[in-house]
């Protein structure tokens, strides 16, 4: 370029040209980006109709659609697709390319809204010429300074992101939901989504399906045999199974046409016909009973199957009763049987019949019996029967023990003769009403004249038999109504009015709140028996804690003592006395509660007869403690010995110490005293010697009189043992003999034949103390059976009593018990449990059996089938 002076400059020239060649190439950079960007923008919002035609075939891939239609339809399903698809996107066919002043101009807008300093339009300036002046070089200079600003604004020019305005096109955002609907129907395929795709593109007809029909067998056991059922496989090859009798054998033809119809089934005489299903066109149920040698052949279209079934019998139970009635203290018993049958007991009572057939006003009592734990006969089942309100308790009857199992066979126990356990009455005139009352209710023809005379009797001297106003005059009402009785339902009256009198006599107003506490737990056993709701057990369980409550506060009242300690119970046996405390009878009703919330009715029953067997042995300690002084005075003559015994080893050990220190004594001295003593004369040493000799026989002889003390205690209870009625006991004759022997070496110095002596005083008083305790159990066995006598023979046993000692502190028995022995039952399956198995399997079939599901679910059946 020449300049105005005439010379070229190179400076002027080059460097210009080079920032402006430069800034056009980053220009025409700019403009392809922004060519691209509105592109885009056109293209886009028609790209994404086709996203979504493609979004929406995989949406009804994944959900299966596919899978339900035909190959005609999926067809059609697909055509529809593709119209919409290359409607979508045809409108591609009319995006063009923007002209280069277009995309000058979008430059030019972006940079003005980003930076206002460029608001001058740097792009379009970039691309202009200069039109008039070119020959003019100040004209030249100002346009080289202009082209150079203008460089310089290109290089800060960008082009912003593409604005395709998806908001104008696609107002309601329909585009978001085919792309959620397209994850969820992603999940719901799961791994089957490449075949659910795939499934568009099949377009072959399925094979023709077989026979519509199928046949399925198999053996439903009683619900007693808690057994599970019996598949029957149907592929044409014989079968032999065993199974319960009563069993039943169901055949199951489902299906439709010449198939289904031309299935015959033949059974022989061990299978009998019961009703099944009602018939249907498509289904078609034979149900068997197995009675027998079962044989049943099924001939199909596919071939002929013969099916065997050999009947396992039901043997009938066997029952044995253990003992006769083991009476409580009260007056209620303990029936104890062995039972044994093949899958159990369902029912047990007791029956009674009277020994002389005739008229009474009230029937004889209906016993249920407790069901075993398990049918084996291995075990004991114990049932706590209270009679002591009935009329007929105390009256001689015949006795059996009746078991059923549920097929109803029966079993029973030979029949014998009792006299039914009656509550004892200390008061004599109480005991006497209620024997009225017996005879007037069981034998009212023949014994009401008997009875009459009885009551007239006792209202010929008053002061002597009824001193009470009440009870004068309560005898004189009954007796009178007696006399103007003319039906039943007087006579009973009358009875209940005796009862009530004998009740008020022996207890006073302790019976009333006994007769709660019997109420609240007879109510609460029947809830539980018949596995009441959690509320009505809740409200029952509450009112036999208050009725527990009241009762023990009377008792104690009644007995002078702390309410807090009524609960106590103590058996004067020999052996240490057990109790129950109000806390341990609360805490059996409240793990009764929970084992009745968490549905354990098993358990709820048994701490229920546990608590009642608490309460009876509760109240028959009470009763022997006020009574049994010969008990309690055996009770301190056992602790006096104790005592001796503690006091002998005590004196055996000082005797023992003495004589060591003695001989200690008169040992050689050691270096550093014979030192000291060499400065002693021969006197001196022996008179100090004597003194130490003095002393130790000083307190030997006070050893001996303590030892001659308890030789003489021994001897005094020795002799109050025989003013009991107890045997002497050798051992501790050998005691007194050896406390003998102890008290004359003490006395003579000699301390190590007293030790030894006293050593024998020991072993015999321990052996004496054994042979009392042994007799004191003999000498309450034989006043247990002299009270409890029965009639015919009948030795009530003191299984149930508190203290017993083949008891817990409960009352449970411990006999025979081996906690360790292992054995540990594991319950079976409830019966609500199989009949839940049973509905399941029954829907299992009622699926298998229709032939229009897909093949793989017809075999995923049957593998259920078969592997249950």
């Amino acid at each position: 370029m020449i300049g105005k002076g005439g010379f070229e400059s190179d400076s002027g020239e080059n460097g210009p040209r080079t920032e402006s060649d430069g800034a056009a190439a980053r220009l025409d950079r700019l403009v392809a980006q922004a060519r691209a960007a509105a592109l885009w923008e056109q293209a886009w919002p028609l790209l994404w109709r086709g996203l979504g035609v493609v979004l929406l075939f995989l949406i009804l891939s994944w959900a299966g659609v596919w899978l339900d239609l035909p190959p005609l339809w999926r067809q059609l399903g697909l055509a529809v697709l593709a119209v919409l698809l290359v409607a979508a996107l045809l409108p591609l066919v009319h995006v063009r390319r923007i002209e280069r002043r277009s995309a000058l101009t979008r430059l030019d807008r972006e940079a003005s809204a980003r930076d206002p300093a460029l608001r001058h339009g740097p792009a379009s300036t970039a691309q202009d010429t200069l039109a008039v002046g070119a020959a003019d070089s100040g004209s030249r200079a100002l346009w080289a300074l202009h082209q150079s600003r203008a460089a310089r604004a290109v290089a800060a020019l960008r082009v912003g992101p593409p604005r395709p305005g998806m908001t104008r096109h696609d107002p309601f955002a329909l585009r978001a939901g085919l792309v959620v609907a397209a994850v969820a129907s992603l999940f719901a395929a799961g791994p089957e989504w490449r075949e659910r795709i795939a499934a568009a593109f099949d377009w072959q007809e399925p094979a023709a399906p077989g026979p519509n029909f199928r046949v399925d067998g198999w053996i439903d056991p009683p619900l007693y045999t808690r057994l599970p059922p019996l598949l029957i496989a149907m592929d044409g090859t014989d079968q032999h199974l065993r199974a319960p009798v009563n069993a039943q054998l169901i055949v199951r033809i489902a299906g439709q046409g010449k198939a289904a119809a031309n299935t015959t089934l033949t059974p022989n005489a061990g299978l009998v016909p019961v009703p099944g299903q009602e018939q249907r066109p498509d289904l078609r149920e034979e149900r068997y009973r197995i009675v027998g040698a079962a044989e049943l052949t099924i001939v199909t279209p596919a071939g002929r199957q013969r099916l065997t079934v050999d009947a396992i019998p039901d043997r009938p139970p066997e029952v044995t009763a253990v003992g006769g009635p083991e009476v409580n203290g009260r007056g209620t018993f303990n029936l104890t049987y062995r039972a044994k049958d093949d899958y159990g007991i369902s029912s047990a009572e007791a029956e009674i019949a009277p020994i002389k057939p005739g008229r009474s006003l009230v029937p004889l009592p209906h016993i249920n019996l407790a069901l075993p734990a398990d049918a084996s006969g291995e075990t004991d089942t114990k049932t706590l029967v209270d009679l002591t309100d009935n009329a007929w308790s105390g009256a001689r009857v015949r006795y059996r023990i009746t078991v059923k199992d549920e097929a109803g066979q029966e079993a029973r126990t030979p029949e014998t003769e009792i006299t039914l356990p009656a509550r004892p009455f200390r008061d004599p005139l109480a005991r006497a009403l209620a024997e009225d009352r017996r005879r007037l209710v069981t034998a009212p023809d023949s014994d009401r004249p008997w009875v009459q005379a009885a009551l007239d009797a006792l209202l010929v001297a008053p002061e002597m038999f009824t001193p009470q106003p009440a009870v004068f005059l309560g005898l004189k009402t009954a007796t009178e109504r007696l006399r103007r009785a003319r039906s039943d339902s007087e006579l009973v009256a009358v009875a209940d009015l005796l009862w009530e009198m004998a009740l008020k006599i022996e207890d006073g107003d302790l019976s009333d709140a006994e007769k709660q506490l019997r109420q609240a737990q007879d109510r609460l056993k029947e809830a539980i028996d018949r596995n009441a709701p959690d509320d009505e057990i809740k409200r029952l369980t509450q009112d036999l804690k208050q009725a527990l409550d009241k009762f023990l506060s009377e008792m104690a009242q009644k007995q002078g003592r702390d309410p807090g300690k009524t609960g106590e119970r103590q058996q004067q046996n020999g052996q240490q006395s057990k109790t129950v405390t109000p806390q341990d009878l609360d805490k059996m009703i409240q793990d009764m509660a929970d084992a009745m919330k968490r549905g354990d009715t098993a358990e709820a029953q048994r701490l229920m007869d546990q608590l009642r067997n608490v309460l009876e042995n509760l109240q028959t300690a009470e009763r022997g403690s006020r009574s049994d002084q010969s008990s309690r005075e055996m009770q301190k003559q056992m602790r006096d010995l104790d005592a001796m015994a503690k006091e002998q080893q005590g004196l055996r050990d000082q005797t023992y110490k003495d004589g060591q220190e003695q001989r200690g004594g008169q040992r050689q001295p050691k270096s550093g005293q014979q030192q000291g003593q060499r400065g002693q004369q021969p006197g001196q040493k022996q008179q100090g010697q004597q003194g130490q000799g003095q002393q130790g026989q000083s307190q030997q002889g006070d050893a001996g009189e303590r030892q001659q003390a308890l030789r003489q205690r021994l001897e005094e209870l020795e002799q109050r043992m025989k003013e009991n009625g107890m045997r002497g006991e050798q051992g501790l004759s050998d005691a007194e003999d050896a406390m003998r022997e102890a008290e004359n070496a003490l006395k003579q110095g000699d301390s190590g034949e007293a030790v030894d002596a006293q050593g024998r005083a020991l072993d015999g008083l321990k052996k004496g103390a054994e042979g009392m305790a042994q007799q004191m159990q003999e000498m309450a066995e034989g006043q247990g059976q002299g009270e409890g006598q029965q009639e015919g023979g009948q030795q009530p046993g003191q299984q149930g009593q508190a203290g017993a000692r083949d008891d817990d502190p409960l009352g449970r028995p411990t006999r025979g018990r081996d906690m360790s022995d292992g054995r540990v039952r594991v319950p079976t399956a409830d019966e609500s449990a199989v009949q839940r198995a049973r509905r399941i399997m029954e829907e299992l079939r009622r699926k298998l059996g229709d032939p229009s599901r897909p093949r793989e679910e017809l075999d995923y059946f049957e593998r259920l089938l078969r592997r249950n």
